[in-house]
């Protein structure tokens, strides 16, 4: 019955209604295994309109994502109404900004984007059969592609001589039976599929790349089956081929909802990309597996930019050179050693003490400047506020009600009629978030944002200050300051950075070199003391 609701409304009730579908087969009343191949032929519809409203869209994505993960029959039946060729339309509006990515579409895109992968899965884990004609028709279309299908014509042991040396200027490893080369899962026959489609679509592509380096030395030569087969197995573990989604993960790749063969067009664009590196390394055989890893680095590093095109994917791999990669290696590696050295660790936890300090007095000067909070549970339609301040010497709280949210700094003087005061040697405790008294009570439950900006500080005799800070920064600086009057660690996230800020950038100062200064070999001489030390001041 529910499924035909679904089926029958439209609008804004076919938004509530997904709702409240995937709500009811969330408790896990029902198995997903029982929906019919029509429920999801009409769910896969709504994705596919072209300009479906979003909340439907948001549902029906979600519908399809626990498709996916509660059924392993469902996932090949959704894989086969959900496909890149259906959505490229639909999404490339997405994709280019023209309507919101929330985190829970984005969520369901990479999802999609798992989904089309996998659907390579059962060809990256099929053998080639070297005895399967069709199969083997497949390298002879390479060769023949490649060598615009030179005469065949003489004796069996002369063509078996040709296709020998065809095969090896191919870059197969076994140049007899190249099929033998796809009997390693995976890649397995995904790398032919890929070799296949670059050959067939990108023509001039293939016979450039398999010519050039049939003309090379032999010792220079790139080994175009070889590389084929090793960068398929390569893409496969980057986009982590045939694994399950992630829960939570948001990492899909916008460039692969721009085109209905995503795939094989990513493929012809990382071959050329390795044939480049190939030549701009001057490898040999023996550099297969180097040049391998830098091709990787240079791939992990553009994906890592979010290219929305393949375009956008050339021109970021263009600029990823292999002197490039070197330098970006050499910058990195330089940054990481400068700070593990011994000499710079011990530098680094001298300097902290004095770093945290400062940052200490910062946050207690803060506390003295003061804060104003709002109230909670205020069900007026006029907020209420109050104030609350450190005093000078740091030995009192002063806090009081305020009429309205004050634009700057509250003098003191308008506090002293209606405040009160705690001292700073009474405070027992502070506490955050659901230890807080004051977030015990149902109205706070329901804030998830008020929770995180809460705290509380316990003195005797078993009173509370309760607060809410306006933003995480103020929240950071209060507890913090808190924390510093009562002699306890400072571990906010606020600390952590200002504390691995300030002391990269002391240290770095501190190693500054000194540019055409020179220094003199024997030290300046001692001036003579002061007639008086009158301008000194005494800090203690």
């Amino acid at each position: 019955t529910m499924l035909h609701i679904v089926c029958d409304n439209f609008g804004e009730m076919l938004a509530f209604t997904l709702t409240a579908f995937l709500e009811l087969m969330d408790h896990g009343i029902v198995s997903w295994d029982l929906l019919s191949l029509s429920f999801i032929k009409q769910i896969a519809g709504y994705v596919n309109q072209p300009m479906v409203d979003v909340s439907i869209l948001q549902r029906s994505l979600a519908i399809l994502e626990s498709m996916v993960l509660n059924s392993h029959s469902l996932y090949h039946r959704v894989a086969q109404e959900i496909t890149v060729g259906q959505l490229i339309g639909h999404l490339q509006h997405i994709i280019r900004g023209n309507r919101p990515i929330k985190a829970e579409m984005a969520h369901q895109l990479y999802v999609l984007q798992v989904l089309t992968f996998n659907l390579l899965e059962e060809r990256m884990m099929t053998k080639m059969d070297p005895n399967d004609q069709a199969q083997r028709d497949i390298i002879f279309e390479l060769r023949r592609i490649a060598f615009d299908g030179e005469n065949d014509t003489g004796g069996t042991e002369k063509r078996k001589a040709m296709y020998t040396k065809d095969y090896k200027m191919l870059g197969f490893t076994n140049h007899v039976n190249p099929a033998t080369d796809f009997t390693q899962t995976p890649p397995g026959m995904l790398a032919l599929d890929n070799m296949l489609y670059l050959a067939k679509l990108h023509q001039d592509t293939y016979i450039r790349i398999v010519l050039e380096n049939s003309s090379r030395e032999d010792k220079h030569e790139c080994p175009f089956g070889r590389c084929a087969i090793e960068l398929t197995r390569m893409l496969c573990e980057i986009l982590q081929v045939g694994e399950l989604p992630n829960e939570g993960c948001n990492d899909y790749h916008p460039m692969f909802f721009t085109h209905d063969r995503a795939w094989e067009e990513f493929f012809c664009v990382c071959i050329q990309l390795l044939n480049k590196t190939w030549k701009e390394m001057r490898a040999t055989a023996e550099d297969f597996n180097k040049v391998m890893q830098v091709v990787r680095e240079q791939i992990t590093r553009a994906l890592a930019m979010k290219p929305a095109s393949l375009d956008q994917l050339k021109s970021k791999l263009r600029s990823l050179s292999y002197s490039e990669i070197l330098r970006l290696r050499q910058t990195e590696r330089m940054s990481q050693d400068d700070f593990q050295s011994p000499p710079i660790i011990e530098l680094r936890e001298r300097i902290q003490p004095e770093i945290l300090e400062l940052i200490k007095q910062q946050r207690l000067n803060r506390l003295c400047e003061g804060s104003c909070f709002r109230k909670l549970g205020n069900r007026r339609r006029q907020e209420k506020f109050w104030f609350c301040r450190l005093s000078l010497n740091h030995k009192v709280l002063h806090y009081g009600d305020l009429d309205e949210s004050p634009q700057g700094e509250v003098p003191f003087e308008l506090l002293s009629d209606k405040s009160e005061s705690v001292h700073v040697s009474d405070v027992k405790s502070v506490v955050t978030g659901k230890d807080c008294p004051h977030m015990k009570e149902k109205s706070a439950l329901k804030q998830n944002k008020v929770l995180e900006l809460a705290f509380s500080v316990f003195y005797d005799p078993d009173e509370t200050l309760n607060f809410v800070a306006p933003n995480k920064y103020e929240y950071c600086i209060w507890t913090d300051g808190l924390c510093a009057l009562l002699g306890r660690e400072m571990s906010s996230d606020l600390t952590r950075s200002d504390l691995d800020t300030l002391i990269n950038m002391e240290m770095k100062l501190r190693l500054l070199d000194l540019e055409n200064i020179t220094i003199p070999e024997a030290p300046p001489p001692v001036p003579k003391e002061p007639s008086s030390y009158n301008f000194t001041y005494n800090y203690s």
